[in-house]
């Protein structure tokens, strides 16, 4: 059995082909971007409020969960916007009648009073919302969200 070698030409035929190819690398970063873009909104958060810390389990984030942050001064802000309660009720009250209803998050600081965390629990409970769940911080971390 024989076999050949190049000879050192200068032809096409026997060059080495020095070229990278790319493919397997652009298909990577472009997974690693897809990752990153879905998962920093859900993330992020722009009402800075610190929140108190207990255990608790993962929550699943569904797009049509309703996140009501109350902050330190009692603010309310729904899905990161400011609301007064004329607002908050009437914005309660259209997304109750939903199918399937969405569920209230609320995000309270530790420092908030009860009487406003209270308040969005009673408005919430009136407008008819069935699902209300408190969004805390594991005891392990100490960064806010």
């Amino acid at each position: 059995m024989a076999m050949s070698m190049p000879t050192g030409g200068d032809d096409e035929d026997g060059a080495i082909n020095a070229s990278i190819n790319t493919t397997p690398l652009v298909d990577v970063m472009l997974v690693l971007l897809i990752i990153f873009l879905i998962t920093i909104p859900v993330v992020t958060q722009t009402v800075p409020v610190k929140l108190p810390n207990e255990t608790n389990v993962a929550n699943k984030t569904n797009p049509q969960n309703i996140v009501i942050a109350i902050d330190a001064e009692g603010t309310t802000y729904w899905n990161n916007a400011k609301v007064d309660q004329p607002t908050l009720l009437a914005k309660l009250k259209e997304r109750a009648v939903e199918v399937p209803q969405p569920e209230v998050h609320i995000r309270a600081d530790v420092n908030a009073s009860y009487k406003y965390v209270g308040k969005v629990i009673t408005d919430s409970q009136r407008m008819g919302i069935q699902k209300i769940a408190f969004i805390t911080q594991p005891e392990h971390a100490s960064a806010p969200q």
